[in-house]
């Protein structure tokens, strides 16, 4: 950390990390008070009416809790990685708005806040996953995370780790027997 109590570069590449390995709150608290009102006023200079951009940059700080495991300091900084994820999701709000203007509507949402107890067992329910797995081999959990998390086909795992395809599958398939056997202990 600077002398001005600003994070420098690798401070904030550690809280990302903190908060990819550990869900640290803390972490994505110190990231969040950074973060949110750059990204407000990036968003509002980019022409983002002040209540949409708003709402893009908690949309951004909600990827970053979500994503923070596919940060990579080796490729880019704590504070370009964020950066494009605003501009990412600017583009796809400005993409939306056009649809929407040029007469395709898209179908409206309503969206209702979860109860409290609902919120209570998704976060146990995320617990026990994460739990069950740390006991698979890397080999698994990385095909796991590449094709859930990261939503890629089989095929697009099997060329980014050089494997056949027929040992992605079976991965993924392991792995997933192996995380039933260990939730279903939990239900």
């Amino acid at each position: 950390m600077k002398d001005d109590g600003v994070p420098d570069g690798d401070e904030l590449a550690r809280l990302i990390g903190q908060v990819a390995t550990e869900r640290d709150r803390q972490a994505y608290a110190r990231l969040y008070s950074y973060f949110a009102p750059r990204l407000n006023a990036f968003l509002r200079r980019s022409g983002l009416p002040p209540n949409t951009a708003e709402e893009i940059a908690q949309e951004v700080m909600l990827s970053v809790w979500r994503k923070a495991s596919y940060f990579d300091p080796a490729r880019a900084g704590a504070a370009t990685w964020i950066f494009t994820i605003a501009r990412n999701l600017r583009i796809d709000h400005l993409r939306r708005l056009r649809t929407a203007s040029a007469g395709e509507e898209e179908p409206v949402e309503v969206e209702t806040a979860p109860s409290g107890e609902t919120l209570l067992l998704t976060a146990e329910r995320e617990a026990r996953v994460r739990e069950a797995l740390k006991t698979l081999s890397d080999e698994q959990a990385t095909v796991l995370r590449l094709s859930f998390f990261s939503e890629k086909a089989h095929s697009e795992i099997a060329r980014e780790l050089g494997l056949p395809l027929g040992t992605v599958k079976s991965r993924v398939r392991l792995a997933l027997g192996r995380l039933r056997v260990l939730l279903e202990g939990h239900t």
